[in-house]
């Protein structure tokens, strides 16, 4: 039985948490001498003079309204990488707990797991991709505190079985990660519609991808009260500046933008694998509920180089398992997309005439 209690680190049910000045009064004031700030203002055009709001309640509240969740659910942090370090710290006893990360899939799990000290059991995937339900069962003990699941998944581009993840969550005592970075891609529901039903849920979820804000670095958690309340004793006061959220609210107006871009780049998506199944070089083209396509060809380390010098960038996961020869490339648009075809196709030639010479 799920017993958050139970599951948080001894410290962190002992810590009090930084309290900022604004927490210390209630009611209204006109004139702030409390917090050490510039009373003057700031050098720019708009004054970011005051500390921000520590909990972000206007953009929690937008965030309520696109996404159907209740403010109190929602952890607001500087990218879902900042989610995903205060899992581990809030739940996972340095050099004592494990984590299961099931491979291929997102690197900072693993990177936050050794920051942390966390003991990693690794669950390789099966060859489609899928979890393997039996292998995670096994790998389970008494000290296993979290289970990352990516879905879809970063790098295969698939989304995991649903009824997997809900075996999981009904069997594992503690926290199942599910992180939907690429989720508006998908055709598959979220999960953050099942909060309620699982009290050890945390779904992960950002700004960064369809919403095209990779650059304010927001990331969003959605859990259980109890489990936002020891993310927000535990993180940085002030994690989420004044200007990020103030462009962050801008954009959440804008969803109907969002959702063409979404609609054309899945467009994308289907147009430029069916054009680079054509090409020799490839191998296959794994299916994509996300916004990239896992590629296996027959050189990625010599395709890789060679788009480099044409100045075209993709990622290179020919060494990651289950990813032997596979290239992860991410859908542009139809004139990058083309740019890539062309490029890939002198490629080709290239080879050729270097073979014929």
């Amino acid at each position: 039985m799920f017993d958050l209690n139970a599951l948080t680190r001894d410290n962190i049910k002992k810590l009090v948490p930084y309290s900022t000045a604004r927490d210390e009064f209630k009611g209204k004031a006109e004139v702030f001498m409390d917090a050490n700030e510039n009373n003057f203002g700031s050098p720019l055009p708009v004054n970011y003079n005051r500390y921000p709001d520590p909990l972000q309640w206007k953009l929690k509240y937008k965030m309520a309204d696109v996404k159907g969740v209740p403010p109190p659910n929602i952890f607001i942090g500087n990218g879902s990488d900042e989610a995903i370090d205060l899992l581990y710290r809030c739940f996972v006893n340095p050099g004592v707990d494990n984590v299961i990360l099931c491979p291929p899939t997102y690197g900072m799990y693993e990177v936050s797991a050794h920051i942390n000290d966390a003991v990693i059991r690794k669950v390789t995937l099966t060859p489609e991709f899928q979890l393997d339900i039996p292998a995670l069962q096994q790998a389970i003990d008494e000290h296993t505190k979290l289970i990352f699941i990516c879905s879809p998944n970063n790098p295969t581009g698939n989304t995991i079985n649903r009824s997997d993840i809900e075996l999981l969550l009904n069997n594992f005592d503690g926290i199942v990660v599910v992180d939907e970075a690429y989720i508006n891609f998908s055709r598959h529901k979220t999960f953050i519609q099942e909060l309620t039903e699982y009290p050890n849920l945390v779904v992960l979820q950002t700004l960064s991808k369809a919403w095209g804000l990779a650059g304010l670095r927001i990331g969003m958690a959605f859990a259980g009260e109890d489990i936002i309340n020891t993310f927000n004793k535990v993180k940085a006061p002030y994690n989420i500046s004044q200007a990020t959220m103030e462009l962050a609210m801008q954009a959440l107006d804008n969803v109907s933008q969002v959702n063409e871009w979404i609609r054309e780049i899945v467009i994308e998506r289907d147009l430029l694998s069916a054009a680079l199944i054509q090409l020799p070089m490839i191998v296959d083209i794994y299916p994509s509920d996300a916004s990239f396509i896992l590629v296996k060809t027959t050189d990625a380390k010599g395709i890789y180089e060679y788009l480099v010098e044409q100045g075209i960038v993709v990622r290179d996961r020919s060494k990651v398992e289950l990813c032997l020869g596979c290239l992860r490339i991410t859908i542009g648009t139809a004139e990058e997309n083309v740019r890539l075809l062309e490029a890939l196709k002198s490629f080709h030639l290239s080879k050729e005439t270097s073979v014929t010479a």
